[in-house]
């Protein structure tokens, strides 16, 4: 029997009136198109979307979403057109298959971008049908099925780690819990082998030895409720090594520890005989404590029923029941599929879809975030995290990540409501903005009309709605002082360099910079992403700028300094005598530009400090040490000096590459640095820099100031 005749026979199971020649024609015409490409296991590559097609056959998906899986590679492998498929196969078809195919021209260079813009895509077709991502979630799981024939270990990683992070829990979310768990599976047998086997031999011997143990509590357990009249279906079923494993991550626990790698499901027919089962095993066998979820009563956003408890069992063995109707396990199974499933002698509408709030709030983050890789990350923040579940005041269920604030709950409940967030009540009582919800706390949002945003919220929030929603309005406050900022930098190098500072000037370098307006390029010299001098050697090419000598590599910073203080080098402090002996004070650093005294020290010579350090007071009773001095001009003035900048950060990734960024893209070279404290959040170091001058000292910090990681920047006094 050929693929195409299998795969009618199998939908022929639930839908006897299936239009087979719309399926044949569909093969024949994946077949066409696809001629002469292959798969990396050698087979015609047709084969796939029918393999992708069964897949959703077993579902008793309805035609035109098993015609979209046949068709699925066509517009982006093959030189099939959309007004092709909408002119043999129907719009519907079309718009699902263009919808289920990547972007064929992605202008991000990075892998985490192309991802991104794939996801966006797929994002925005499947709001406006969700069988888009039932096609893409059975693609993923025949690709991962069949994952061996690609090559390359570091590609079956890629694919595996996508697949764990977006696609697992995408199925999760609409409930498919078939397919959430063949693709976690698969996915972990890819990214960590030993500790799937690992887990597969150790349950495979208990499958063994403990075969009639399963076959006694479901027994006992029917007996149990034959006598209390409840006829059911009972069910022993074995968690997955994935499941297990990430328990033991969760729990911190070995495997032998895992005191539920069984579960029992009991079906019944009617919901009130759930409760009724739910009495009598709690009747029969001790209840665990803290082991009992009510999903019936407060279903999971994706549609998700069930009781589940845990009780010490048969035999005291302690065991996890799930007590559902047989409706109740079709839609677990099956999700927002089983909307779609053939009944009747029709499929269901897309009317009959419940709207997923997490897939508005998924459509807000594409809409706030610009960057491609923002989108990407908050996307998985959205998705990949262990649930809690509060409630609103008006009684409504919300489903939150693990580790939730107020803040993203806030969010969660309206954009609006989040942005206005003033304070929270949790159970009635005040609550600080940053506290972590727990399962079953009452929220309440305390809100004012004249609130914005904090941009401290963005070290507490976990959602990625929220996180996204605080920093599109960030960036729009920022932007307008990054613009003020960064034109009076310009203007300052105009004025040093003796040109006059025009618009039109700036105008004229537009193209080279690649940006739209001046505004943008003022923009990106505040923040930091560029400095005045490099715009203003793009308006000037040909204007030469001294610039200062660095020391050797090789020179540390003290023999440089007393190197300054030699009898045959030039003199960079007026008012001294000519042969003196003259050194720079640690403690505060002085540059060119400063108001600068001499201290006259015994067997040193003088030392130079500012007019304002600290350490002059210890000098108060000897004003006779004291000498006016000031800095030279000209060719005697010095060629480069140490600057100390105190600098504190967020601590994350890439915060200190980029502090070393914006210091060396301002001219300056860091000769030393010291952590001097750091918390889980912040990070103070005192960073040593050479500069020319106090001017080119401060336009270092201003560049820092204006850099979005960097909290704060201050020259260093008397230290």
């Amino acid at each position: 029997m050929t693929l195409q005749d299998a795969l009618v026979e199998q939908i022929k199971t639930y839908n006897p009136a299936v239009n087979s020649a719309l399926v044949f024609q569909a093969v024949e015409y994946a077949k066409v198109m696809h001629e002469g490409q292959t798969r990396s296991s050698g087979e015609p590559y047709y084969t796939h979307p029918v393999e992708v097609a069964g897949i959703l056959a077993d579902m008793k998906m309805d035609v035109g979403t098993i015609v979209t899986a046949i068709l699925h590679d066509t517009l982006e492998d093959t030189s099939a057109t959309y007004d092709d498929l909408k002119g043999k196969f129907g719009q519907e078809v079309a718009d699902l298959v263009n919808g289920v195919s990547k972007l064929t021209r992605i202008e991000s260079q990075t892998v985490e971008g192309k991802q991104a813009e794939n996801f966006r895509k797929l994002l925005l077709a499947m709001s406006e049908d969700i069988r888009v991502l039932l096609v893409k979630l059975a693609d993923r799981l025949h690709n991962m099925r069949t994952i061996e024939g690609i090559s390359k270990p570091e590609k079956r990683r890629r694919i595996a780690l996508e697949t764990l992070e977006i696609y697992a829990p995408l199925a999760e979310r609409i409930g498919v819990h078939r397919i959430k768990e063949e693709l976690e599976d698969l996915a972990f047998a890819q990214l960590n082998p030993e500790a799937r086997e690992s887990i597969g031999n150790r349950l495979s011997f208990l499958r063994k030895e403990g075969i009639d143990l399963v076959k006694t509590i479901i027994k006992e357990v029917g007996e149990v409720l034959k006598k209390h009249g409840i006829e059911a279906d009972i069910q022993g079923r074995e968690k997955t090594p994935y499941s297990i494993w990430k328990k033991m991550q969760r729990k911190n626990v070995a495997f032998e520890q895992l005191s539920d790698i069984m579960a029992f499901r009991i079906l019944v027919d009617q919901p009130e005989q759930c409760y009724m089962v739910l009495g009598i095993i709690h009747g029969e066998y001790p209840s665990v404590p803290g082991r009992f979820k009510d999903y019936i009563s407060t279903p999971k956003p994706n549609g998700y029923q069930c009781i589940h408890t845990t009780v010490m069992g048969p035999s005291q063995q302690r065991i996890e029941i799930q007590i559902r109707t047989k409706g109740m396990y079709a839609q677990a199974e099956l999700g927002v599929a089983a909307h779609w499933a053939y009944k009747g002698g029709q499929a269901a509408s897309l009317k009959d879809v419940k709207k997923y709030r997490w897939l508005r709030e998924l459509l807000e983050i594409l809409e706030q975030e610009q960057h491609p890789e923002d989108f990407w990350e908050n996307t998985k923040l959205e998705l990949f995290q262990d649930k809690v579940y509060v409630f609103s005041p008006k009684g409504d269920l919300i489903e939150l990540p693990s580790g939730a604030t107020p803040i993203d709950f806030a969010y969660a409940i309206h954009s609006d409501i989040g942005d206005k967030c003033v304070g929270a009540k949790m159970n009635g009582r005040i609550a600080p903005l940053n506290s972590r919800l727990s399962n079953g706390d009452q929220v309440e949002v305390i809100t004012s009309k004249t609130q914005t945003p904090s941009p401290t919220w963005e070290r507490f929030v976990v959602t990625g709605k929220a996180r996204s929603h605080i920093r599109k309005f960030i960036r729009n406050q920022q932007r307008g002082e990054y613009v003020t900022l960064g034109k009076a930098m310009l203007q300052k190098i105009f004025r040093q360099e003796d040109y006059e500072f025009t618009e039109k000037a700036v105008t004229g370098v537009l193209k080279t910079l690649k940006v739209e307006e001046n505004d943008d390029i003022y923009a990106n010299i505040g923040s930091g992403l560029i400095t005045a001098r490099d715009v203003f050697k793009a308006i000037f090419p040909g204007h030469k700028t001294a610039i200062a000598k660095r020391p050797s590599a090789d020179m540390d910073q003290a023999v440089f300094v007393k190197a300054l203080g030699r009898q045959d080098a030039p003199m960079p402090i007026k008012g001294l005598i000519a042969g003196m002996a003259v050194h720079f004070a640690r403690c505060c650093h002085p540059l060119p530009g400063d108001r600068i005294v001499g201290i006259v020290t015994t067997g040193k010579g003088v030392t130079i400090h500012t007019i304002d350090c600290e350490t002059l007071e210890t000098f108060a009773d000897t004003p006779e040490r004291w000498l006016d001095v000031s800095w030279g001009e000209g060719p005697d003035s010095p060629e480069a000096h140490v600057g100390r900048i105190i600098v504190t950060f967020q601590n994350e990734q890439g915060a200190l590459a980029t502090m070393s960024t914006v210091i060396a893209k301002n001219g300056g070279n860091i000769v030393n640095l010291k952590i001097t404290s750091r918390s889980v959040d912040f990070w103070d170091l005192s960073v040593d820099v050479y500069v020319n001058s106090i001017k080119h000292l401060n336009d270092i910090i201003a560049a820092l100031r204006a850099t979005p990681l960097m909290i704060s920047a201050e020259r260093a006094r008397g230290r």
